[in-house]
């Protein structure tokens, strides 16, 4: 399975702009991306040429690509431990593997994308923004992976439901870790629908809803699943291609 951070050579550079810090969001967007806002700022650009060409971002998403889709997902950095791995499944754009690891240097994050376009981008970006020795992206679906690589924390952003995304994702989060799921307001439901499935995975610990962020109006939801340490069971059967659909991170989190 083809893996890295790199382009391959002769690669034409993606499409970019200089990217554009919303003034009324420059002190949060400051204060989450630090040093890094000219590289969070670059991403923006590539979000909004690139990926907009490419289908990988919907137009009317440009305006809101800072609070709606950087900020959110750099949000998650208030859940992850210090100095530890991440693997993001269903990447996507890089949406939100890639502002977690602009807002936390300290932490080495995997992006998986199965699809081709999307895996292209995601190389180039990480070229781009200067992320090599951070961020590494594989190509393949989360069972793919499975067996291959494995983090303390797994996060998936507009993937699937959580009743499918455990079945995908906790197989690749080691004992003692957690999966880190960005959803709606109607996490609670999601959760009651897919407590038979952790209970049939052998998964005890109750999920969490966590709100992460400066406030109420502005953060993300979260929802957290203890792996746990003891045997996992999963299931034998194939599941679907874990995929997004163009501008459905547009949602209010």
């Amino acid at each position: 399975m083809p893996e890295g951070g790199g382009v391959p050579r002769g690669t034409p550079p993606p499409s970019v702009v200089p990217g554009v810090v919303d003034e009324a969001l420059r002190p949060e967007i400051e204060r989450v991306f630090g040093d890094r806002v000219g590289q969070a700022a670059a991403y923006h650009g590539l979000l909004a040429t690139a990926g907009v060409e490419r289908g990988l971002i919907g137009p009317r998403e440009v305006p809101r690509l800072w609070d709606r889709h950087l900020l959110n997902c750099a949000y998650l950095g208030d859940v992850v431990e210090a100095g530890t791995s991440v693997l993001d499944i269903g990447s996507g754009a890089g949406l939100p593997g890639i502002p977690l690891a602009l807002s936390r240097p300290d932490v080495q994050v995997r992006l998986v994308e199965p699809l081709e376009r999307r895996y292209t981008f995601l190389r180039e970006a990480i070229a781009e923004l200067g992320l090599r020795d951070q961020v590494a992206v594989a190509r393949g679906r989360a069972e793919d992976v499975r067996g291959e690589f494995s983090a303390a924390v797994v996060t998936a952003r507009a993937v699937a439901p959580l009743a499918t995304l455990y079945r995908w994702a906790l197989p690749l989060v080691v004992t003692g870790g957690h999966l880190v799921a960005i959803k709606g307001r109607s996490a609670a439901d999601e959760i009651a629908a897919a407590a038979d499935v952790l209970h049939q995975m052998g998964v005890t610990a109750e999920p969490e809803v966590l709100r992460v962020g400066p406030d109420e109006e502005t953060g993300t939801t979260v929802v957290r699943v203890a792996r746990g340490h003891g045997p996992l069971r999963t299931s034998t059967t194939a599941a679907p291609t874990a995929g997004k659909r163009r501008g459905s991170r547009g949602q209010r989190r």
